[in-house]
């Protein structure tokens, strides 16, 4: 079964559960991903269907920061719902040290040695950390080591 598939189920679930929290965010990522497969015109590849639970999810993490500060700290938890409910259909987050070992791979792959070769090694990266680690974060972990291995090869160089 397709997770779009297992959504719609789920929207259903929560329709006869009356869920209604549940069945309008599963209603929104459906919708999203509608829009997607008419902007594409055609279906969504699971991957892509990840990308746009992705999207709804970090679009979601931004309004609680928002409303936080702004002191509505109501529609904060509402969101927070809203986020624990989209990730029950996304893969595991990757975790810091498994991140870090990535890219430790990445460099190692790619043959990585200054700031330069970033644009290789997040190609590398991308299709392993997509819809589990922040972009951000992966680019500025892949940043600290690129600069540790250039800064590690101008001392050798003068050694």
């Amino acid at each position: 079964m397709s997770l779009q598939q297992r959504i719609q189920e789920d929207i259903a679930t929560a329709m006869r559960g009356g869920d209604a929290l549940r069945r309008d965010v599963l209603r929104m990522a459906s919708s999203a991903a509608h829009y997607a497969e008419k902007r594409n015109g055609r279906p969504l590849t699971e991957d892509e269907f990840l990308a746009v639970l992705g999207r709804e999810v970090k679009t979601r993490r931004e309004s609680v920061e928002a409303f936080r500060g702004g002191g509505r700290e109501d529609l904060a938890t509402k969101e927070e719902r809203e986020i624990a409910i989209l990730g029950e259909y996304l893969p595991r987050p990757l975790t810091e040290p498994e991140i870090v070992d990535l890219v430790r791979q990445a460099i190692e792959a790619t043959g990585a040695a200054t700031a330069r070769d970033m644009g290789k090694v997040m190609g590398w990266l991308q299709p392993r950390t997509r819809g589990r680690a922040d972009g951000k974060r992966v680019s500025e972990l892949v940043a600290q080591a690129l600069a540790m291995a250039d800064l590690a090869a101008h001392d050798a160089g003068r050694g």
